[in-house]
């Protein structure tokens, strides 16, 4: 349980950065009331939770469905990850100013709170291939199944209430860290983004490929 816990929070906290995006937050918010702006953190913090405990346990039932093989899946939500953790590495500074075109300000508090900011700001597509992906890494034995996933959905709400705070405290957030020490931190977490996707793109090789090395003769 430990260990997909920190192996999830490791993963969602580096695509939903809530300590970046909080500055972004802070930004497209501006024209709103203190009262309006904790509201609207609560709401994307559930909506948030929600959004990612769903990929988390369907996703991969879901597309299994469809006949996708959780080793496919894990090759492409491998691959899905890396990309975008290169893209956050390489050029942090579009993929924000991409993130704050789409929470452009909306009307209503309670509508404005799902879309845009839930989705696709907090937790657009690239959140949900990485829980989907998180999600499809499973283990095959039941007996751990239940650990596994309380570690994985410990982790989504962990990064939900982070998610929370960070929003609820973004005007104190822009004054501690600035934009440049909040750059720096992107670019860390995009790192460590990029080897978990490697890593989920290499078990999804090893469960595709391992079956054909086991039938061979000796």
């Amino acid at each position: 349980m430990l260990d997909s816990f920190l192996l999830a929070f490791t993963a969602l906290f580096s695509i939903v950065n809530p300590v970046a995006m909080a500055l972004i937050f802070s930004q497209v918010t501006a024209g709103r009331s203190p009262r309006e702006r904790a509201q609207l953190a609560g709401l994307v913090g559930v909506y948030s939770a929600v959004v990612m405990l769903t990929a988390l346990w369907a996703g991969a039932y879901v597309l299994n469905f469809f006949g996708i093989s959780l080793a496919a899946l894990r090759i492409a939500g491998g691959f899905v990850v890396a990309e975008r953790a290169w893209a956050l590495l390489s050029a942090p500074e579009a993929h924000e100013a991409r993130k704050q075109e789409q929470a452009a300000p909306a009307g209503d508090v309670q509508e404005s709170a799902f879309f845009p900011l839930t989705i696709p700001f907090t937790t657009g597509p690239g959140t949900i291939s990485v829980a989907i992906a998180l999600g499809a890494t499973r283990p095959a034995d039941a007996a751990v199944l239940g650990p596994f996933f309380l570690g994985v959905s410990a982790a989504a709400v962990a990064i939900a209430v982070l998610v929370w705070l960070a929003y609820r405290s973004a005007d104190r957030l822009v004054a501690l860290l600035g934009q440049t020490r909040a750059r720096v931190l992107t670019r860390l977490f995009a790192f460590l983004l990029f080897c978990v996707g490697v890593q989920i793109l290499l078990n999804g090789v090893l469960d595709a490929l391992g079956p054909l090395f086991a039938q061979r003769p000796r």
